[in-house]
């Protein structure tokens, strides 16, 4: 298979991961409630691994506001939100427990706007950073590396880089 299709084909791989899994996250209540735990973002350390994983994961992540129903501008800041933390996590690939920072930082940046513009949900855009940061903390931070350290074995035959 050419390089490009094995691109193509990863990020559609990746997209579909992120998909499945911010349906589990919502199906167990992890994506609601006080501190939102998506266990897709732990897959947005995989731009440290392949190329292909950036527009896998901003695919993923804007089919998976619309079909859990995420207001429009939901669904396109957190798309911004994923592509920004994805391209700079992308960029720190030399520098692995770093790389779980871009998508933190991006969500908690964005996202809790979002959630007091667009949803005028109760409490204020400090509380919602607050608990965005922890969210993301837990599923990009915690488990991203946990996910990075399982991968690491098995570069070669994915096909990524080392």
């Amino acid at each position: 298979m050419n390089n490009r299709t094995n691109n193509i084909a990863q990020g559609a791989l990746i997209a579909a991961l992120y998909i499945v899994l911010t349906l589990v996250s919502n199906l167990l209540g992890l994506a609601s409630g006080i501190i939102q735990i998506r266990l897709s973002e732990a897959m947005t350390i995989l731009p440290i691994f392949t190329p292909a994983a950036v527009p896998g994961l901003c695919v993923g992540c804007l089919v998976s506001n619309i079909i859990t129903g995420c207001a429009p501008m939901d669904v396109i800041c957190g798309t911004v939100a994923t592509l920004v933390g994805a391209l700079l996590t992308k960029r720190l690939a030399n520098h692995k427990v770093l790389a779980s920072l871009p998508p933190i930082i991006a969500n908690t940046l964005i996202i809790p706007w979002v959630l007091a513009l667009v949803y005028n949900f109760e409490g204020s855009v400090a509380y919602f950073t607050v608990t965005v940061f922890v969210g993301e903390l837990i599923a990009a931070g915690l488990f991203g590396q946990i996910l990075r350290r399982s991968l690491e074995p098995y570069i070669e035959q994915l096909g990524w880089r080392k």
